[in-house]
């Protein structure tokens, strides 16, 4: 399996790129995995938008759509993307330690 590591922090992910085990998933794990999709910071509007995608997804059981996640974050679609360049239903969900969304390539 392969691992990623950054600040003295190594997780396993499967090809993708993904949480291996979301069980491991924490605000360090977060940084990893962020590093690792070339984000080096983690802002605070950053962490809205995980700990949103986080809730609906603990709630749910599922990714909210974009336009539910722009709407109660309050972020435009553009915005999101400049915080998670690889976008919101890859980047932004691997970085919440979320399986990989389907339909998601």
């Amino acid at each position: 399996m392969p691992t990623i590591s950054h600040d003295g922090i190594t997780v396993e992910v499967d090809d993708d790129g993904y949480l291996a085990d979301p069980e491991v998933w924490n605000d360090h794990v977060a940084r990893v995995l962020a590093h690792a999709d070339g984000i080096d910071e983690l802002t605070d509007d950053h962490w809205t938008v995980i700990r949103y995608l986080r809730w609906h997804h603990g709630e749910f059981g599922s990714v909210p759509m974009i336009r539910k996640l722009c709407k109660e974050t309050g972020f435009k679609l553009t915005a999101i993307y400049r915080l998670f360049p690889g976008g919101p239903t890859r980047s932004a969900c691997k970085v919440a330690g979320l399986d990989k969304p389907e339909g998601c390539v």
